[in-house]
């Protein structure tokens, strides 16, 4: 029994071995990485330039799929029955905690494994040059004088819904939600006049310069440094910052050798001056985080994301 359990345990630490030296060359081809949002907006807009340096520290290429439809959720279900061997990455933002409490998909942020934290973007307050309000104070006095009439574009159950929904909350309004899947749709039909308000960022300022668009308050904690004139919902009486953060997961189940070498890659990247320099471009700033720091700042988001469906009546699950 001696020698036939000692055979065992050999034969399973030679297992072990080759299991490790098989992940020792990880990657060995292209690594794809999964954005459930289409090509043009935020999400997409931060990861290209994000797999550009990535996939220089990977040492293999970085393809981007676009796999959209239903507020992130057909992306995130393909994201988690992908393999769980490493070359499947998921780009994600707090939408995934927020369509899974509001009922809309059945994938949360659990059934991943975290890599990193990549950056993350201020919410701006959004018009379309073709409304009568000019400033905060104008939007306000109107909204208040036509409750529910005026319109904001959104994403049902992500991210560009809760900010305006909790700027209503915080000013005593109501507004009338228009959905549409992901920003570009949403700055089309903004651009075009046929929605008052959406939720951007930054990005946008070129449009707010041509006279294309309003930006009427930021949700920084302090104004921005490249549009100081856009005044903050705090100093403007409503008690809010908010800012999409944005990072890496990978199927429950992944190896760690392929998670650590996914993470120092991640690591890398978020330091390259030229990755700054395009975050700066998309209104974002870099804001890394280790897995296991991400990991704990997953949990911390998921619970005020719970709580914040909860208070706004939101909440399906």
């Amino acid at each position: 029994m001696k020698k036939i359990s000692g055979v065992i345990a050999s034969a399973a630490i030679l297992a072990v071995g080759f299991a490790g030296s098989a992940f020792a060359e990880f990657p060995e081809r292209p690594v794809k990485l999964i954005v459930p949002w289409a090509a043009g907006g935020d999400t997409d807009n931060i990861f290209r330039p994000f797999a550009a340096e990535f996939q220089k520290h990977l040492g293999q290429p970085v393809a981007i799929a676009n796999v959209t439809g239903a507020s992130g959720t057909v992306g995130a279900r393909e994201a988690k029955n992908a393999p769980a061997d490493g070359y499947s990455l998921y780009a994600v933002h707090d939408y995934i905690h927020l369509t899974y409490y509001a009922g809309l998909g059945d994938v949360k942020y659990s059934d991943f494994e975290p890599i990193c934290l990549v950056a993350a973007t201020p919410s701006v307050l959004t018009a379309s040059a073709k409304t009568p309000f000019k400033t905060w104070a104008e939007f306000l006095a109107d909204a208040k004088k036509r409750p529910g009439q005026i319109s904001v574009g959104a994403t049902l159950g992500s991210t560009s819904h809760i900010f305006p929904a909790l700027i209503e909350k915080g000013a005593g309004i109501k507004l009338k939600y228009v959905s549409y899947d992901g920003l570009a749709p949403r700055m089309n039909a903004l651009l075009g006049g046929h929605i008052d308000l959406t939720d951007s960022n930054l990005t946008q300022k070129g449009k707010v310069e041509a006279g294309l668009l309003r930006f009427l308050a930021i949700a920084s904690p302090e104004r921005d440094k490249e549009m100081p004139d856009v005044p903050t919902l705090k100093e403007l009486g409503v008690n809010l910052v908010y800012e999409v953060v944005r990072g890496l997961l990978v199927p429950k189940g992944t190896p760690a050798p392929a998670r650590a070498k996914l993470e120092e890659a991640c690591a890398k990247a978020t330091k390259e001056a030229s990755f700054a320099e395009a975050m700066k471009k998309q209104g974002t700033r870099v804001a890394f985080l280790n897995a296991k720091d991400y990991g704990a700042f997953l949990d911390k988001i998921d619970g005020e994301n719970k709580t914040i469906m909860t208070e706004l009546g939101l909440m399906k699950k």
